[in-house]
């Protein structure tokens, strides 16, 4: 029963630091730190202080699933 409210939920079952490393291996600090301008992306940044900063800043990780999200559908049109 649990899974009827995550049928359209494409995040489903999808980690954070999974999310993070795809980004960054598609990107790189520099470029993720152009798209999404936060200083855990662009201030001596480290998968740790921004995986920290990105659960405990919910509009900061809406930006970086939505940035996800459009990176895994222009990959796998």
């Amino acid at each position: 029963m649990e899974k009827e409210g995550q049928v359209n939920n494409p995040l489903h079952g999808v980690r954070l630091i999974d999310i993070l490393e795809y980004l960054l291996a598609t990107y790189g600090w520099k470029e993720l730190g152009n798209k999404i301008p936060i200083r855990c992306f662009t201030n001596d940044p480290s998968v740790k202080s921004s995986l920290t900063f990105l659960r405990k800043t919910p509009w900061a990780r809406t930006k970086v699933e939505e940035l996800y999200l459009r990176s895994k559908k222009k990959a796998n049109p």
